[in-house]
């Protein structure tokens, strides 16, 4: 012991042979299984079953996550009027307690009701969506219409494989 002032100091002598220390296990990489979620529907057609199929995780149709389905819930609606108008409803009706407890609302995904570019008014619809929420957006596949749905997720939609754990990779 040594003192400054009075005062003990600390204990630094060591008796007798200094134990090894326990060897620590190599730690192991943790595994990364995708997420599950559970798609949902915001109108009759919005492509739910569809996007469950080829993207994975459960088609909950147009009703909320039941117990034992993933409570990561991504809402699903086509690009016309319609669809995201009730888009917007059922982020208002999860945003005011609509929605069970325990949901996490993760995205919208919108899905192109037509090919090509959407109208102006349309446009203006997604980005106000876009302001409160993410927005994953599958283009039209013709082959979906005609219930081939063997290629996989199209390539554009890249950022919606990554966030699902599907593989993407289908030209168009």
């Amino acid at each position: 012991m040594w003192t400054t002032d009075g005062q003990r100091g600390p204990d630094i002598w060591i008796r007798g042979p200094v134990p090894a220390p326990d060897p620590v296990p190599p730690p192991h990489p943790p595994v990364a299984t995708p997420r599950r979620f559970s798609w949902v529907a915001t109108h009759g057609g919005a492509g739910s079953t569809t996007l469950a199929a080829v993207y994975g995780g459960h088609d909950c149709g147009r009703g909320w996550p039941g117990a034992g389905d993933p409570p990561s819930v991504l809402l699903v609606a086509r690009t016309h009027a319609t669809g995201l108008e009730s888009a917007l409803r059922a982020l208002e009706a999860f945003r005011r307690g609509g929605a069970p407890q325990g949901l996490d609302l993760d995205a919208v995904v919108i899905v192109a009701d037509a090919p090509g570019r959407l109208p102006r008014p349309l446009v203006q619809r997604v980005r106000e969506i876009e302001s409160v929420i993410d927005v994953y957006r599958v283009p039209w596949v013709a082959d979906w219409r005609l219930g081939d749905l063997a290629g996989g997720p199209p390539r554009e939609t890249q950022p919606l494989s990554r966030l699902t754990g599907a593989a993407a990779g289908r030209a168009r």
